[in-house]
């Protein structure tokens, strides 16, 4: 009992608070100022940005997190270790230093000859860059744990390499894929300090939802910022919804 009154007021006080003063906040000057806000033509650009970067982004890391994922558990390579350490590296840096790094890397003077400072390439790349552990770490335990017996049974009754992939392994991994999906898809909606220095911030065109808050805020309109954040978080919630629903559906499946 005492450990339930513990975790309630715990999560009050670091989620369902701080929530309620957001929606508090959203909500100043009434429905007609909480829609201007998040209507405004700067908002809904940066909203649309945020939104379709995010999606394309969890697309690519649902794949190549895959993928990634298979190489470290199921091949051997020199340099293995390296590499499973280097995927963890966007865990270690602070968002601000990996905007640094990508804008040194990929920025004007690029050591590669690739400069895309201040496009929506740029966008995608930062986001990409902060996400990529979450797919590979989360589709890794699982391959670890999935039963190889059953791809070999299946191999020697006949069954091709693409069959075994689709019949067998995905849907093992399904679960797992839509779980990292899921929390780079929360990651990528807020973040902020990768991307406001090597997208330049530009309205209309670079700036995403989370600079356009702090603009806001800068600018002193808290309730305009209170009102898009309340409108990426329930996007988010809504989205993570409906993968929760999607992976408990599957995991009983497989099970």
């Amino acid at each position: 009992m005492l450990g339930k009154g513990l975790l309630g007021i715990y999560l009050s006080v670091l989620v369902l608070l701080p929530v309620a003063a957001l929606l508090a906040k959203s909500s100043t000057g009434g429905t007609s100022s909480f829609w201007r806000a998040i209507s405004s033509p700067e908002a809904v650009a940066a909203i649309k940005l945020t939104l379709i970067a995010t999606a394309i982004v969890v697309v690519i890391n649902a794949v190549f997190g895959t993928l990634i994922a298979w190489v470290l558990v199921r091949d051997e390579f020199p340099g293995k270790s390296i590499v499973n350490a280097v995927i963890d590296l966007p865990f270690a840096l602070p968002t601000i230093v990996a905007g640094v790094v990508l804008l040194a890397l990929y920025g004007k003077g690029s050591p590669i000859g690739i400069n895309v400072a201040f496009t929506r390439v740029a966008v995608g790349l930062a986001l990409l860059f902060v996400t990529l552990p979450f797919v590979v770490r989360s589709v890794q335990p699982v391959l670890l744990e999935l039963d190889y017996s059953m791809e070999e049974a299946a191999s020697s009754l006949g069954a091709g390499s693409g069959t075994v992939l689709r019949r067998i392994v995905l849907p093992s991994l399904a679960p797992a894929i839509i779980s990292g999906v899921a929390l780079s898809f929360a990651r990528a909606v807020g973040e902020f300090g990768s991307l406001v220095l090597i997208t330049g911030n530009l309205p209309f065109k670079t700036e995403v939802g989370s600079v356009y808050i702090f603009g806001q805020i800068e600018n002193d309109n808290l309730p305009a910022a209170a009102a898009v954040s309340v409108l990426l978080l329930a996007a988010a919630l809504v989205v993570l919804g409906i993968l929760s629903f999607v992976s408990g559906r599957l995991s009983r499946h497989v099970q």
